[in-house]
Formats: structure tokens, sequence, C-alpha cells
């Protein structure tokens, strides 16, 4: 593929994306970013929550991981299944019986103000942190495709990122974000299949014939039994269980969306429709991505220094018929500007509500707090791009789920103390625990691994959360325990 051929798909994707936010948009009003007026119907959200946890990092980081780690990843969306029905048992019924706009809201009905805001900055900076680095490996492939090609540098890859970003969701908040995840649905999943076929024509397999593959290669093993392992069974089921939870129960950027539903019972059969989905579209991915070696090692190609950059490297210089490149871009841009959409939205929503706390009852002063959240916000992730570009060299996905763990804790173990428990605590000094549980566990995972060879996984969540309700009952009012 040419630049001109990659820069025209790019632009195509962005008109598209622009107008869906337009017509999205209508009057532009708070109740319309905020929850889509919660008019959505299930049928519409369902289709569009497929690919809301898919970024641009699931579309090139997950294929590239199998050779490392083959398809063990399969053990952790056994925990994302669980996790996803307590979220729909436990979370949901909670967030529409208080009616919140931001989720984080109950923190005040429970706990008071002090434990709202502190949630509330703990989500700030874990979310800016991974929509920076999910952005980051995007301009850092596009940055690959394109702008060298332009001479362009990679501060304008990452601007031009943002205005689009911030172009399609300015005025129509959530509501866009769901119309512009129906498009990011098709356009992800067509090029997924259209790449399977495309690398099975060249090697001449039928699908019979690499599922037989599959069952006695090695490579394909989804299964770890040394618990010595970071990726060991128990750990990344469990380590799933916590992470939905937390990244998607406790996430604003991910409950937004089923806060706009009309009933309970809607969001409910999306989150449990979305659960059967998602074991599928991740087991196309890894079925995908066994596929990207094989190829590579067919037609001699030369593998990327980084493997995130596998996919690209094939769809788009591969060989392969010129229709598959173009899918790629537009899938890959569609997961890197809907999933950055919906973080700039939930940032926007949680920053005006939670940190300051617009008055919902004057709609234009509302209008006008919430349009400068929504741009300076768009600027700091700029920046927060450009700087994890220059040093982002771990494997994308597992260091989001790292920092996840270290900043999603605290509100996991807020949540289940708030829920599981009847016991005020001191208001006043919740950020202390909620500042020292991190720190706590980041010193035992380190001496976990130096003293015992043990390596702390995906469960340092859980860890984390476990250390905060420790905390919280050391802060707890004995008065009216």
């Amino acid at each position: 593929m040419t630049p001109i051929v990659i820069f025209s798909a790019l632009g195509l994707y962005a008109l598209l994306l622009l107008g869906v936010g337009s017509l999205s948009a209508r009057s532009g009003s708070n109740a319309t970013f905020f929850s889509a007026r919660r008019t959505t119907a299930w049928y519409l959200l369902w289709p569009a929550m497929i690919s809301a946890a898919m970024s641009g990092i699931t579309f090139v980081s997950l294929p590239g991981s199998v050779e490392a780690d083959g398809f063990t990843y399969l053990q952790m969306v056994v925990g994302f299944t669980i996790g996803q029905l307590l979220l729909a048992g436990w979370l949901v019924p909670l967030f529409y019986r208080l009616r919140v706009t931001s989720i984080y809201e109950y923190f005040s009905h429970r706990f008071g103000v002090g434990t709202h805001r502190t949630s509330a900055w703990f989500f700030l900076f874990s979310k800016l942190a991974a929509t920076a680095l999910k952005l980051c490996i995007v301009c850092i492939v596009m940055q690959r495709l394109l702008f060298d090609h332009f001479s362009l540098p990679f501060w304008f890859n990452a601007l031009l990122t943002m205005a689009v970003v911030w172009g399609y969701t300015h005025r129509g908040g959530v509501r866009s974000v769901i119309h512009a995840d129906l498009l990011k649905t098709g356009l992800m999943l067509a090029a997924l299949v259209a790449t399977t076929v495309a690398i099975l024509q060249a090697l001449g397999c039928s699908f019979g014939a690499l599922f037989s593959e599959l069952w006695c290669d090695s490579r394909a093993a989804w299964l770890c039994t040394d618990p010595a392992s970071d990726r060991y069974l128990w750990k990344m089921v469990v380590g799933g269980v916590v992470v939905l939870l937390a990244m998607t129960g406790l996430d604003q950027e991910m409950m937004q969306r089923n806060l706009t539903c009309r009933t309970l019972r809607d969001a409910q059969c999306t989150i449990l429709l979305t659960a059967v989905s998602q074991v599928v579209v991740i087991l196309l991915f890894l079925v995908l991505g066994y596929l990207l070696y094989r190829y590579a090692d067919a037609v001699a190609l030369p593998l990327p220094e980084k493997r995130d950059q596998l996919f690209a490297a094939v769809a788009v210089g591969g060989g392969l018929p010129i229709w598959v490149g173009v899918l790629f871009v537009m899938g890959f841009a569609a997961g890197s500007f809907s999933a950055g959409g919906s973080a700039l939205t939930a940032l926007t929503t949680s920053v005006v509500v939670d940190l300051l706390r617009g008055d919902p009852c004057n709609e234009q002063q509302m209008k006008a707090l919430r349009s400068r959240v929504h741009l300076l916000l768009a600027a700091a992730l700029t920046l927060l791009i450009v700087g994890f570009g220059y040093w982002a060299d771990d494997s994308v996905i597992n260091l989001i789920y790292r920092v996840a763990g270290y900043t999603y804790g605290p509100i996991l173990g807020l949540f289940l103390f708030g829920t599981l428990t009847r016991i005020r605590v001191a208001d006043g000094k919740v950020w202390i625990v909620a500042l020292a549980a991190p720190l706590l566990s980041a010193a035992i995972r380190w001496l976990v691994q130096s003293r015992f060879g043990y390596a702390v996984g995906f469960e340092l969540l859980l860890l984390n959360a476990l250390l905060t309700m420790a905390g919280l009952w050391l802060v707890r009012l004995r008065t009216n325990a």
C-alpha cells in the first residue's frame, strides 16, 4: 500500500466519524453528552459494546502477543466472563437504583464527599495514563505507516489524532461514542475476517485444517500450569474477574454506556450478550495472531522489533491484497479514535460531575464548563501521548493492566468495602488509605519476586483492593461500627 492509499483510508474514516458525531449531537445538551438521555435500546448498545472493550491496542497487541504467550490470554477471558455475570447482578442494579450520572457519586451516598473526590482523582490519573498509552501505540503504528513517509513529526501525528477525537465528541458525548462504536464493530470485525481469509488463501490452508493444526500446536496452548508464572491459570482467571469488575464495572468510561439504557433489564441483557460475544471475538484475534506468524515465516517477512506492529506489517506491506490493507487501516483507526473518544467523554463527565460538581440545574453554565474541561483534557492527552512515544518499549497491553493494578485497586477496594459492609469510615482519611495501598502493594510485589521468585501478575489489582479494605477498617468510625 502506498502512503496515498493509507491517507485516503484514514481520511475516509475520519469523515465518517465526524459525520456520525454531528448526526448524534442534535442539541448538544448536557443530558445528551452525559447519558444520551437514557434512551438507548439494548439491541443497539449490544453490538456497540462488542467493540467497546477493544481499542487499537487489542487490534494490534493481542495478535502480536501470541509468539510469547500463546493462547493463554483465554484464561483471562474466562475470568472476564465470570466478571460480566457479577457486574450484571451486583453493580448495575446499584447504579440504576441511585440514578447516578457518574458512578463515583455512589461514594457521596455511602461515605462522603472526600471519598467521592478521592475515587474520581484515581480514575482521572489512571484513565489519562491508560488512554494515552493506548493512543500512543496507535500513533506509533501510524507514524511508521504514514507520517514518516511525509517527514511529519510524531507530535503532529498525536495532535491530529486528538483533534479528530475531540471533534466527534465535543457536542454529542456518550451518544456519539455509542454510534461510533457501532461503526467500529463493523470495521474491526471486517478487517479481522478479511485478513484471516486472505492469509489462509495465501497459505493454501482451509479452516478445517487450521483448527486441526491449532489443536496440536503448542504455540496455541491456552493452559499454563506453572504456579510461579504470571500466566498461571488461576492467577489469570481470578485476575480476569477482578480486572473486569475494576476496569469495566468501576470505570466511568465503560459504565457510562450501560447507564444510557432505558431500563435496568436492558442494561443487564446488554452485558450478558457482550460476555458471550467477547469470548468469540478474542479467540478470533488469537487465531489471527497465530496465522500472522505462520504467514511471516512462509514468505520470509522480517518480524518487526515491536511485535505490536506485526499485524500492520503483514496487512499493509506483507503482499496481501490491497483491500486487506485498507480494511486494516480503517479498522485500526476505528478502534483507536472510538476508544479515545469514549475515554475523553468519561473523563470530562467525571471531572465536571465529581471534581468540579457543576450545577445540573444551570444548563448554559454546565455546558460552558463541560466544553472547557473537554478541551483541556484533550490537550493533556496530546502531551502525554507525545511523552509516552519516546519511552514506551514494553508490551503495551500488559503495561496498561499493570498500571491499572495500582490505580484501580483502591477504587475496587472502596466499592467492595462500601457494598459488603455497613461500616462508616473517617471520610477525611480515605485519601491517605488510597495512596498507601498502591505503595504497599508495589513493595510486596518486589519483595515476593526478589525473595521467592514468585511473579505477581494480574492478581496485583486484587492485592491492592484488599490492602485498601484493610486500611478502611483501620480508619473506621468505631462509634458507628
